[in-house]
């Protein structure tokens, strides 16, 4: 680092290093006709001598959140076709799908909710498959090559029937995330349902997927958490009677001093961080302390000094 020569004696010499990796690296990827990889390459210079080159390979992979509305929202699409061969019509097929979600991770489970509407003459077989496109661009030229991931294959639908799927299930098996932002290599997912229908090409309904790497986050934690913290002690209702009789004046609860008090509205001091929530809602009947339980002994009783009334009177 100052610029003098080092000697290193013989041995063995480490020299640790480290590398800030750009937060834009596209997702490491081998294709047909192309690929995206990544590595680090080390070189010795030695006076009168070759140049030692060293290289080293790793793995990249791009974090793509499915926690986001875009990718949350869910897909539907509808599609028919009118059946022909040799020029006569045998029918119509028509077919609805919908997902409850564009984002999914590996590993997860797409539930399918389709139905398929077969007014032909003959049977048809519905299926459902995952595909995988990926897009290489270079020098003006574009290529595609499509897979299939994988796929279901559903009962056959008689003729004049209809087929419905109450979320029929497809994994997702290991596969690479989408890459959506790199300008000569695109790989894309979609959700494919088809009807192969004897005679005449098949009814393809594609819905999008985007493969991503952050799995769902689950609400159900945080959702608690919220309550807990502006719940309201609500103890004291345990304690009533079921059977309730007519409570007392206020007046005799509480004193007018307590009433002027319990009356104005909270200082900011007493509420302290409440008001720094996500939200506040103040409920003034909650102030207000409960009415007396019944008891069959009376607080009050009559003296003994007091002359019975006379009921003739």
């Amino acid at each position: 680092d100052n610029g003098e020569a080092t000697v290193l004696q013989a041995g063995r010499h480490e020299f640790p290093f480290t590398f800030q990796l750009p937060e834009t690296l596209v997702t490491s990827f081998e294709g047909k006709h192309g690929s995206v990889r990544y590595w680090v390459k080390a070189k010795l210079h030695r006076p009168w001598a070759t140049v030692k080159k060293a290289k080293k390979e790793f793995t990249v992979i791009e974090p793509i959140d499915i926690n986001t509305p875009a990718l949350l929202a869910p897909q539907a699409g509808a599609k028919e076709k009118l059946a022909r061969a040799w020029y006569c019509n045998r029918g119509q097929v028509s077919v609805t799908a919908k997902i409850d979600r564009k984002g999914y991770t590996p590993g997860e489970v797409i539930p399918i909710f389709a139905e398929i509407d077969n007014c032909t003459s003959r049977a048809v077989v519905p299926k459902a498959a995952i595909i995988q496109t990926q897009t290489f661009i270079a020098r003006g030229t574009k290529k595609q090559k499509k897979s299939v991931v994988t796929s279901i294959t559903g009962d056959s639908i008689p003729a004049g029937k209809r087929e419905v799927w109450h979320g029929r299930a497809l994994k997702i098996p290991p596969v690479g995330p989408s890459i959506l932002q790199c300008r000569i290599i695109q790989v894309e997912y979609s959700l494919k349902v088809c009807v192969d229908i004897p005679g005449t090409s098949k009814l393809l309904l594609e819905l999008p997927l985007v493969i991503g790497t952050i799995p769902l986050h689950p609400f159900g934690s945080r959702t608690s958490s919220v309550s807990s913290q502006y719940s309201v002690n609500l103890d004291w209702l345990s304690t009533i009677p079921e059977q309730l009789e007519a409570p007392p004046e206020y007046s005799a609860v509480v004193s007018s001093p307590e009433a002027e008090q319990s009356l104005a509205p909270p200082c900011r001091s007493e509420l302290g961080d409440i008001l720094e929530g996500p939200f506040f809602a103040y409920i003034q009947e909650f102030r207000f302390r409960p009415p007396p339980l019944y008891s069959e002994v009376d607080p009050n009783p009559p003296s003994d000094n007091i002359r019975p009334r006379c009921m003739t009177c």
